[in-house]
């Protein structure tokens, strides 16, 4: 328990560092070039810090001339920082609404080019989602976490049908990919932190194009059954 209040008593006041200085860069660079190099930077001292190394496999597999949806399953806190660092091609997060109204950090998000998503099934819901899929077929490539929240044991949970509408309206490939260890690095809910290795695979991107009506649902199985083969029991 030290160790992890040791690590967030440095962490803490690194991240506000470079929230402040990704969103000043951004009034020099709208591409969100710059706020990804910060969260890489942030993302690579927060592993140091923690002590925790990466394993990266398959990651020749990822397309760098076409956007497209990554899909995994989420086991901790520490996913976000190693995708930022495993993840071969620059790509923005889908989040919901709601955040890009907090003080500061909303304001963060929308000079970093992230994608606001409108949760529930009503037709202002529908209208984000075919705004954000607007915004992927022209170019941002995004991550989806389809379980909608990280595993409490490990074991992928029931996925959400959102981000397969999302892909099968852009029409861009989704790839899978398959982290382990993060959750034995900080195990939930409790506040503890343990140095490792987190492991990333990436497998092959599986085409959406002119997937309709019930074929989401065998989109969905495959995504799944790629993921799960990746699990470390």
């Amino acid at each position: 328990m030290l160790r992890a209040y040791l690590f967030l008593f440095v962490f803490v006041p690194w991240t506000f560092f470079c929230a402040v200085g990704a969103i000043i860069f951004t009034f020099f660079d709208s591409t969100g070039k710059a706020y990804h190099w910060f969260a890489r930077l942030w993302s690579r001292a927060g592993l140091f810090i923690a002590r925790i190394k990466l394993n990266v496999k398959g990651a020749d597999l990822v397309p760098v001339d076409t956007p497209v949806i990554f899909m995994g399953n989420h086991q901790g806190n520490f996913d976000i920082l190693t995708l930022f660092l495993t993840i071969p091609v620059r790509f923005n997060w889908l989040a919901k609404e709601e955040l890009f109204k907090v003080p500061v950090f909303g304001y963060s998000l929308k000079r970093a080019g992230y994608i606001p998503l409108k949760r529930g099934d009503g037709r202002d819901a529908l209208r984000s989602l075919d705004q954000a899929a607007q915004l992927i077929k022209g170019g941002k490539s995004v991550i989806v976490f389809p379980e909608g929240t990280r595993s409490p044991d490990g074991n992928l949970l029931p996925f959400k049908k959102g981000g397969f509408l999302l892909a099968t309206k852009s029409g861009v490939p989704i790839v899978p990919f398959t982290i382990n260890g993060s959750r034995k690095i900080n195990p939930p809910p409790k506040i503890s932190l343990h140095p490792g290795t987190i492991n990333i695979r990436f497998f092959q991107p599986i085409e959406t194009e002119g997937i309709r009506g019930k074929e989401i649902s065998v989109l969905m199985d495959k995504v799944k059954n790629s993921i799960e083969s990746g699990l470390e029991r």
